[in-house]
């Protein structure tokens, strides 16, 4: 049987994670709100096959909650990290193909953004939007978009170096032509792979937001109240409810980064050719 090269076993594995992760958000879609439901009955109890993550102190299914929890957590991550990624495309250009005052004026609003800690500034931003899945939506997709903004930046800052652009402008083309034509076929890998690593820092931040308090209302199954839950029951002895919900988050953040991490190795010209 032909060994096959690395580039296709990278292939075969991004499938597989897409895959993966495509299903587990699927499955959380398809549980019915009537099986989270408590019952008290099940109250406290330990991992088990009829409960495989155990059940909270009100007798809900741990392992519903916490696949429901991360498909809200996942739609919110991707809502959030498409605006990000959207907005950090538009303000790289603008800062790249601008004045060098609106440069100068979008590179001290990144700076400004990113000098404040992610978590402070979306606990705020949610704050003043009313909190809940609105402000905490505003929030995450306000703080995400900075650095992606910086590196496509500095990508059309190198393109419009190139000789086939100044040739392209001697035949008289338009700035507008030039930028599609040319500057936006070269950044959607750099969109791609920048949208993807967006993701896991978005539901990390919505996690640790709700965790907080600062995010999605109480009665939502997501993977940060869950936790902010299981706190008033780990002195107890009741581990379950932050031990492995916890575990889950890491996995899917910890799968999504390598599915970026291959994405990149896909895309990117350089690695193209190992």
């Amino acid at each position: 049987m032909r060994k096959l090269n690395r580039r296709t076993r990278v292939v075969i594995l991004t499938i597989f994670l897409a895959v993966v992760l495509a299903v587990f958000c699927i499955l959380g879609m398809l549980i019915p709100d009537e099986a989270v439901t408590g019952s008290f009955l099940n109250a406290k109890q330990p991992p088990s096959l009829a409960h495989p993550f155990g059940t909270d102190a009100l007798g809900r299914d741990l392992f519903l909650r916490t696949l429901k929890g991360m498909t809200v957590s996942m739609t919110v991550g991707t809502a959030a990290s498409g605006i990000s990624g959207v907005a950090a495309v538009l303000v790289g250009i603008a800062a790249a193909t601008g004045s060098k005052q609106a440069d100068a004026l979008i590179n001290w609003v990144i700076d400004l953004v990113m000098s404040v800690p992610h978590t402070v500034l979306v606990i705020l931003i949610s704050f003043v939007m009313g909190r809940g899945l609105k402000g905490l939506l505003a929030g995450i997709a306000a703080t995400h978009w900075c650095s992606l903004a910086r590196l496509i930046r500095g990508e059309v800052l190198q393109l419009r170096s190139r000789q086939y652009i100044a040739v392209s402008r001697k035949l008289g083309k338009s700035g507008g032509w030039i930028l599609v034509h040319h500057l936006l076929p070269h950044l959607v890998p750099q969109f791609v792979v920048g949208l993807v690593l967006l993701f896991p820092h978005a539901i990390l931040h919505e996690a640790s937001v709700s965790f907080l308090g600062f995010g999605l209302p109480p009665e939502q199954p997501a993977i940060g109240i869950i936790l902010a839950e299981s706190m008033g029951y780990i002195s107890t002895g009741m581990w379950w409810p932050a031990v492995l919900p916890g575990l889950t988050l890491v996995l899917v953040v910890l799968l999504v980064d390598r599915l970026g991490e291959n994405l990149r190795m896909i895309l990117d010209p350089w690695s193209a050719q190992e």
